[in-house]
């Protein structure tokens, strides 16, 4: 890939983009081996690809310079502002969105907030699209100084971006590099965007996660889905579910799931989405996913955990050691973490694994790793 901001040395987010994408997927994949050297592997599967350019789905930018000149993107150390609109990573339905938020920033009367003064009132901006085409826009302002010159001035960006299904500004009043507030002010009626992968309907609201490379994070729950269903499971936990994606992936009408998110956005998406599947025996709650877990007695069949980059923890794995379900699905954005929790886990041995490339031009990555209780008897492999 080719990046023009990158051979000026203006942004270096994308650490190996010198390195051919062949040699990223090798340098990622001896990585994960060498954490998982002291656990023998069943089936080591081939690194699921992604596309090098334009597969993010997000753009979080930095508002910068001056209300009539704006800047969307990032603020080097030094102050100085960096344009990212043109950056490869985003699709190329991004660029008329910004095109058209550069006036309305001066129309709306939006300052960029300074940080070296501490004045100003727009921070970020942040722009999602699902695959469906609808997109969600998120203003994150110091305070709610400007929300009535904001609504105000709002109706003519919808008549230039018809495809803004979802609008709101999140309040985020900490002199610090916060990306959001607590706060969210809906602006449009809508506040949840649709979205698709694999003929499952998932909903994206404001405040919830959502992966942000879609084709990669498909292949994903696709391949979450494969592995399950190979398995005789009759109950499942979807720990940290998010908008329940995993889960609703692998439910079937005759699973017992119980997803669990301590974000309550993330929750009523879900919630959402498995009312759309017809899904009876799928119960969603917004709960800490440890502290759920060790509150109960038993355990269903399959233990499904997709954590944030800390892992899963020494408290949750003591516990999935001491109740011992059959099998763990282990879903990581990073693999130490994993390679910690693994070793706590004793009792299971390490059945399979795959490294999906959501993070191209970055070390970062996500790995799928089915672990199985020593001694109970193993599904055949996913077709």
């Amino acid at each position: 890939m080719q990046c023009a901001l990158y051979d000026a040395d203006r942004c270096r987010s994308c650490q190996w983009l010198e390195k051919p994408y062949s040699q990223q997927l090798r340098d990622k994949q001896a990585r994960l081996e060498a954490l998982l050297a002291q656990q023998p592997v069943g089936e080591w599967l081939p690194p699921v690809t992604s596309a090098q350019q334009a597969f993010r789905n997000k753009a979080k930018m930095v508002v910068s310079g001056s209300v009539e000149r704006p800047v969307l993107g990032m603020v080097q150390r030094d102050g100085t502002a960096v344009d990212l609109s043109a950056c490869p990573l985003y699709p190329a339905s991004f660029a008329p969105v910004f095109a058209a938020i550069r006036p309305f920033i001066a129309r709306a009367g939006l300052t960029p907030y300074n940080v070296a003064r501490r004045r100003g009132e727009l921070k970020f901006l942040l722009l999602t699209e699902s695959t469906q085409g609808g997109m969600m826009l998120r203003f994150v302002l110091r305070s709610r100084a400007k929300l009535d010159q904001l609504r105000a001035a709002l109706p003519w960006l919808q008549q230039q971006l018809p495809q803004l299904e979802v609008i709101s500004a999140n309040i985020q009043p900490v002199h610090m590099a916060i990306l959001e507030g607590d706060e969210e002010i809906a602006l449009t009626p809508a506040q949840s965007l649709a979205e698709s992968f694999n003929q499952v309907p998932l909903w994206i609201r404001p405040q919830s996660f959502f992966q942000t490379n879609p084709q990669v994070a498909a292949a994903l729950y696709a391949t979450a889905r494969d592995w399950v269903h190979a398995l005789n499971v009759g109950s499942m936990w979807d720990l940290f579910c998010g908008v329940g994606g995993f889960g609703l992936h692998c439910a079937t009408p005759q699973m017992q799931l119980t997803g669990i998110e301590i974000s309550a956005e993330a929750i009523a998406c879900a919630q959402r989405s498995a009312q759309m599947l017809g899904l009876e025996k799928v119960n969603f709650a917004a709960l800490d996913s440890t502290a759920f877990a060790t509150g109960r007695d038993a355990v269903p069949d399959l233990v499904l955990v997709n954590p944030p980059r800390r892992g899963i923890g020494a408290a949750l794995c003591d516990y999935l050691s001491r109740m011992a379900p059959q099998t763990i699905l282990y879903s990581s954005c990073n693999p130490e973490s994993m390679a910690q929790d693994i070793a706590r886990l004793a009792a299971y041995r390490v059945t399979r694994v795959q490294l999906f490339d959501m993070f191209p031009h970055t070390a970062h990555f996500e790995v799928l790793c089915l672990l199985t209780r020593r001694g109970a008897e193993e599904g055949g492999p996913a077709s």
